[in-house]
């Protein structure tokens, strides 16, 4: 990619931005989500053009960063696992009880 081609998308990103921040639609929550997966793509291209410790820095912050954000939903997926392995030990013929 150019300097042209590069300049011109992040004029058209943040001319976007600014559009959708007029609508009232705001993007912060969803680039929450997003940024974690950039710097978990950076981390990957940077330890293939064989800068390890970068891309390792880089791969390890947006794997945690990724963890904390989803950690709501991997609580609830948890929270319904016992669930369903409670109610499986009810129905289950032999107790031991």
């Amino acid at each position: 990619m150019n300097s042209k081609t590069a300049i011109g998308a992040v004029l058209v990103f943040c001319g976007g931005w600014m559009v959708l921040n007029m609508l009232g639609i705001t993007l912060g929550p969803i680039f929450g989500y997003i940024f974690p997966f950039i710097l978990i793509g950076l981390g990957i291209v940077g330890m293939k053009n064989d800068k390890k410790i970068v891309g390792a820095v880089l791969l390890t912050i947006g794997l945690i960063s990724l963890l904390a954000k989803l950690s709501g939903l991997i609580m609830l997926v948890i929270a319904i696992a016992l669930i369903v392995g409670g109610v499986s030990l009810f129905k289950s013929k032999n107790r031991a009880f």
